[in-house]
C-alpha cells in the first residue's frame, strides 16, 4: 500500500481523472475496477471515482508494490526530443505556440511524436516540470489543430491554468481566428451556419441544414484579399469544431486550396505540382482573450498573432499583389 499526499498543482480534479494520469500505464477499465474493489481510497473512505480531490487530501493505493511499478511508469519517450514549435508568448501559467504543418496536436497510437510531447521536454528541460515529482497532473493543450494544419496552440502550465482555459474555451471567450486560401473569389464578409456530423470510420465530416442532425455550427470568413480565381480569407470559428473550416467552405464552393478531403483534386494538383504542396492552406493566426475574472484575468484583451511562413508565405507572395515581391510577414 502507498499513499498519495496532492500537491498544490494535482487538485481540483476529479478522482478519476488524477488516477489515469497517475497510473498512465493503465485503462480505464482497470482504473474503475479498482476502485469498485476498495482498492484505492480517500482519506480512508470509499469513493467512486468523481469525488473532486482537494489539497493535501491522500489517496490510498492498496496494490502490490510491482503492479503501482507497472502502472505507473513515467519516463517520457519525448523527454530528449528535437523541439519544433515556436514560442509565441510564455509567462509562469501560459505557453502560446506556433504548431508546425505535420506535426500531431495530441498522442496517438501511431507512435509518433506530438506537440503535446513536445510541450513536456520544453518544460521539463527548463525545469518548470518534474513527471516524477507530479503524477497526478501533466501540462496539456487547449485546443486542437488538424495534423496539416499550422498555427497558435495554447497550453496550460499547472492545472489551474489548464482548466481555466479550457473553460475560456468551452464558454466562447477566445476569439480564433483562422488565414486560408480558398478556390474562387470572395467579394464580401458573411456568416455560414449549418450542422456538422462526423464520420469516425473515414475522418470526415458532413455539413447539412437539419437541426437533428449532428452539432450546430458558425463559422464567419471575411476576404483579406482577392487574386486570379482564389481569395485569401481571414475565418473566425464561433463553434470549434472537427474539420468546421475546411468542410464549411467547401460546403459553399470554395475549399481550401491543399485539401484534399474536402477540396478540388484539380487545382490541389496545380499547387501541388507547383509549389510541391501536400497539406492544406489553413493557419490559424490570431487569438484574443476575453477574461474577466480568475487566475489569468491578466490576458483579459490581450492578442497574440503567428505570422506565416514556409510555403504557406510563399504561395501568398506569388498569388496576391499586396505581397508581390514582399518579404514582409502576413498577419
Amino acid at each position: 500500500m502507498i499513499e498519495i499526499i496532492i500537491s498544490k498543482d494535482e487538485y481540483n480534479q476529479r478522482v478519476d481523472k488524477f488516477l489515469l494520469k497517475y497510473f498512465n500505464n493503465a485503462s480505464k477499465s482497470f482504473i474503475y475496477k479498482m476502485l469498485r474493489k476498495k482498492r484505492i481510497k480517500l482519506n480512508k473512505k470509499r469513493i467512486n471515482g468523481n469525488e473532486i480531490l482537494k489539497e493535501k487530501d491522500i489517496l490510498q493505493i492498496y496494490m502490490a508494490e510491482e503492479t503501482i511499478e507497472k502502472f505507473s511508469n513515467t519516463i517520457y519517450k519525448s523527454l530528449d526530443i528535437l523541439i519544433t514549435f515556436r514560442v509565441i508568448y510564455e509567462d509562469d501559467n501560459v505557453l502560446i505556440c506556433n504548431k508546425p504543418v505535420a506535426l500531431l496536436s495530441q498522442p496517438d497510437n501511431s507512435g509518433n511524436i506530438s506537440l503535446v510531447d513536445e510541450v513536456i521536454s520544453y518544460l521539463v528541460k527548463k525545469g518548470e516540470y518534474n513527471p516524477e515529482l507530479t503524477k497526478g497532473f501533466r501540462p496539456g493543450i487547449c485546443n486542437r489543430l488538424d495534423r496539416n494544419t499550422s498555427g497558435i496552440v495554447i497550453a496550460g502550465k499547472n492545472i489551474q491554468a489548464l482548466q481555466h482555459l479550457n473553460n475560456i474555451i468551452s464558454n466562447h471567450n477566445l476569439d480564433k481566428h483562422y488565414m486560408c486560401i480558398v478556390k474562387g473569389k470572395i467579394s464580401s464578409k458573411n456568416t455560414i451556419e449549418g450542422y456538422l456530423s462526423k464520420d469516425s470510420t473515414n475522418n470526415k465530416v458532413t455539413i447539412n441544414s437539419n437541426k437533428n442532425i449532428g452539432s450546430y455550427i458558425k463559422t464567419i470568413y471575411n476576404p483579406i484579399e482577392i487574386g486570379k480565381d482564389i481569395t485569401l480569407l481571414d475565418v473566425q470559428i464561433i463553434t470549434g469544431k472537427s474539420h468546421q473550416i475546411r468542410a464549411h467552405l467547401a460546403s459553399i464552393g470554395h475549399p481550401i486550396i491543399g485539401d484534399y478531403k474536402y477540396g478540388d483534386k484539380k487545382l490541389n494538383d496545380e499547387y501541388k505540382n507547383k509549389f510541391n504542396l501536400k497539406y492544406q492552406l489553413l493557419h490559424a493566426y490570431r487569438v484574443k482573450f476575453n477574461i474577466k475574472d480568475g487566475i489569468l484575468k491578466y490576458l483579459d484583451n490581450k492578442e497574440f498573432v503567428s505570422h506565416l511562413d514556409g510555403k504557406f508565405q510563399k504561395i501568398v507572395e506569388v498569388n496576391f499583389n499586396e505581397y508581390k515581391g514582399s518579404s514582409k510577414k502576413l498577419q
